[in-house]
């Protein structure tokens, strides 16, 4: 018997969703915050642009909101906008004050100011930045203000499981009471005890076989969540930037938005502009504009890339705007100083999530879900650029102060059930796990993509619950690994986008349909929300995958 790990606080997910939230609880909480990896290797590290809020007189919340709601296709929810953009200027701040290098003006008279971008959807310069590698400054930063406190617990290499809930142990609370994880050093599944317990694990972009995402994407925490017994919202809504590096070992490089922020046009491979037939903002319409518009004229001409082109611009700027995409270009071959660079759409950002409150809360007393995991209400229909860190930070804050002033009144759960392998040997046959890895990602990007139809829809379905069989039989019978762990529930999470594309029968946002083009003006926008079926009693290592589909006005959903 393994001794069983306790915390007040169990946070999945090492993020700037997981450590701002593990920095902002009171310093008498002990946490244990895991990371499935190396403690950076997650979205953060790889965010390129920025962090929009209102930060120049210029600017205004009341711009930032009418912002985000435009870009949201009218399924954003006023209240989390609102609440968002309000504290962005704080939760930045409170960045600057932990020392996260941002940018500066250039001029003289300016240079005590911090040079604001500006990124599609945004009618001001409200995106700050650190050059073209926000993400690393700010998990660095993070990641150093972590290890300075003593009451916090990092956890690399570890892997959540499941969720431990009260009903799966023969109680009748509907209260999560910490996590089955797996030590991937010692090969063994212990269990974690914990207050409370909080998903800030990412998205899912990696269910698609072209992602700007790291392999860590695989959507774990919606996937854990759903079995444990929560609604998800959204899911049909995935962001796919319109620009990442077309070049066979770039994998999954971003060109940032800002290229285009700053000038940058896109081009037919022949040098002919062609956003402005789109879309008046041109380059800088929204991200699933500018993606559909790509898809549409690589689909049209046979295209396998178009170019953004930012080489008119004066070399010292590119250098000194964009130092690490200058730099990795370089190192592929490309000179974005002189040349345009070939590019092509990626699965970027999962718009929906677990369902959530204002302060995190989950459908599960004691469960939290932050960041990209969850669905708050703030992106609608697609995600407005550089709104993705700004979430994680404001949602954290709340959560946080939420837990903190619970923290002493909520008692630690009592022992907990071993992780039971009495019945399972180690697999002879990994091929199965990458097969089925490349399968379901091929099939998700040819019918689940930007562009859709319900017989593509009706493809994908059949082979997800095929897939789906054929993996719950595997993960029943062989010991757990880290790559079995992540197809599983990868495979979970594709199945709730399909279902969520086919229940929306118009286009909108980020969701576009070939069947159902235009979007639907005769009802209020409404949210697509899957209620899991209720799930058996006692029997905590079998998933649920029958849902049923509610759908409401957004007001009385997210009101």
């Amino acid at each position: 018997m393994h001794t069983q790990h306790q915390y007040d606080v169990l946070i999945i997910g090492s993020g700037a969703a997981g450590l701002t939230l593990a920095l902002r609880l009171p310093a008498r909480a002990r946490i244990a915050v895991i990371s499935k990896g190396p403690l950076r290797e997650g979205n953060t590290w790889y965010a390129q642009g920025g962090i929009s809020a209102v930060l120049d007189h210029k600017d205004s919340i009341e711009s930032h909101i009418a912002d985000t709601m435009d870009a949201g296709a009218g399924l954003c929810d006023p209240e989390a906008v609102r609440f968002t953009v309000e504290q962005g200027p704080e939760a930045v701040q409170w960045l600057i004050d932990l020392g996260v290098p941002f940018t500066r003006r250039d001029e003289a008279e300016h240079a005590k100011e911090f040079h604001l971008t500006r990124e599609g959807g945004h009618q001001h310069r409200r995106v700050i930045h650190a050059a073209d590698n926000t993400g690393q400054a700010v998990e660095t930063s993070l990641v150093e203000a972590v290890r300075q406190r003593d009451n916090i617990d990092l956890l690399e290499r570890h892997m959540a499981v499941d969720l431990i809930t009260a009903d799966r142990i023969g109680r009748k609370e509907n209260h999560c009471l910490g996590a089955y994880v797996l030590d991937r050093g010692k090969h063994q599944v212990e269990v974690f005890r914990a207050k409370f317990t909080v998903l800030a694990s990412g998205g899912a972009s990696k269910v698609y076989l072209y992602t700007s995402n790291p392999d860590t994407s695989t959507g774990d925490g919606i996937a854990m969540a759903w079995r444990a017994g929560c609604r998800v919202a959204n899911l049909e809504f995935n962001q796919f930037h319109p620009t990442c590096l077309y070049h066979p070992r770039a994998k999954s490089f971003l060109i940032t938005e800002a290229v285009r922020g700053e000038g940058g046009k896109l081009l037919l491979p022949d040098g002919k502009p062609f956003m402005q037939r789109f879309d008046p903002r041109g380059e800088l319409a929204p991200r699933d504009i500018v993606a559909r518009a790509i898809d549409h004229e690589m689909k049209r001409h046979g295209y396998d890339h178009v170019l953004l082109d930012i080489s008119h611009k004066p070399e010292a700027f590119i250098k000194k705007h964009f130092p690490t995409v200058h730099q990795r270009c370089l190192e592929l071959g490309f000179d974005m100083a002189r040349e345009p660079l070939p590019v092509v759409p990626a699965a970027h950002y999962t718009c929906g999530g677990v369902r959530t409150d204002l302060r995190g809360h989950s459908d599960l007393e004691n469960l939290y879900v932050i960041g990209e995991t969850a669905c708050t209400g703030l992106h609608g229909a697609n995600r407005m650029a550089s709104n993705s860190l700004l979430e994680c930070l404001v949602f954290a804050t709340a959560a946080a102060a939420d837990i903190g002033a619970r923290l002493d009144t909520t008692s630690l759960p009592p022992e907990l059930p071993e992780w039971d392998e009495s019945q399972v040997t180690d697999s002879d046959e990994e091929v199965v796990v990458t097969h089925n890895w490349g399968e379901l990602r091929r099939f998700m990007w040819d019918y689940v993509g930007i562009v859709r139809t319900d017989k593509r829809l009706q493809r994908a379905r059949r082979r997800v619950e095929l897939l789906q069989q054929e993996i719950e039989d595997y993960y029943g019978n062989f010991r757990v690994t880290n790559d079995l762990l992540e197809l599983r529930n990868l495979v979970q999470v594709a199945e709730l986008i399909i279902r969520s594309a086919q229940t929306r029968r118009e286009s909108r946002g980020l969701h576009y349909t070939l069947d159902y083009p235009q979007t639907d003006t005769s009802q209020p926008p409404r949210d697509t929300i899957l209620v899991p079926e209720k799930r058996r009693r006692g029997e905590p290592r079998r998933s649920t995958t029958g849902i049923m589909v509610e759908r409401r006005n957004i007001v009385e959903q997210l009101g």
